[in-house]
């Protein structure tokens, strides 16, 4: 359930504050902009606030963050509730060993990758990222901590494009958005 449904007036002054770019990066795209968010401080901590609200006493021990949007959120939410910041970085960008999960996107593949041992089988993990479109990235950063044995608490997102329908990707994985967006 978003927390838009549930009336809270710092919603709507966080969806004021989220810039929509018509065809960027190219036509027939509707870019969702966060910068702008970012530019008000009290609509950037009125956002922060909102999920360590939600996740404070949830027992989770990381949060990880996919890049690039994810690390701007993921680290203040992971302090705020005592929890470890992992990132989730694109291919040969972590130094030293990792593992990795390629996905597909609509117009080509990607990958994410985590250093081996930042999350261990037990940890419990919140997947934090700006937007989910159609889920593809979510679902890779969900596997991901899976595989070492991490159980994914749920997925956070400020922005859900639902007519993307990426929430249907996610198999029942529970997942937060703030604000959506058509």
């Amino acid at each position: 359930m978003a927390a838009y449904r549930d009336k809270d007036p710092r919603i709507h002054g966080i969806k004021t504050k989220i810039r929509v770019v018509p065809n960027f990066p190219k036509p027939g795209i509707m870019f969702q902009d966060i910068t702008t968010l970012l530019l008000d401080p009290k609509a950037f901590k009125d956002t922060i606030d909102l999920f360590v609200e939600r996740y404070k006493g949830k027992n989770i021990s990381v949060v990880a963050g996919i890049e690039a949007r994810g690390f701007i959120f993921g680290p203040p939410i992971a302090l705020a509730i005592g929890a470890k910041f992992v990132p989730l970085r694109k291919p040969k960008k972590l130094p030293g060993e990792v593992i990795s999960e390629e996905y597909i996107l609509e117009y080509g593949r990607d990958c994410l990758e985590m250093h081996v041992g930042a999350v261990e089988p037990g940890d419990r993990a919140l997947v934090v990222d700006d937007l989910i479109a159609t889920g593809g990235t979510l679902c890779a950063a969900m596997n991901l901590l899976e595989r070492v044995g991490a159980q994914v608490v749920e997925c956070a997102c400020v922005i859900e494009l639902p007519d993307l329908k990426g929430r249907e990707r996610l198999h029942g994985k529970p997942l937060y958005v703030l604000v959506e967006s058509h």
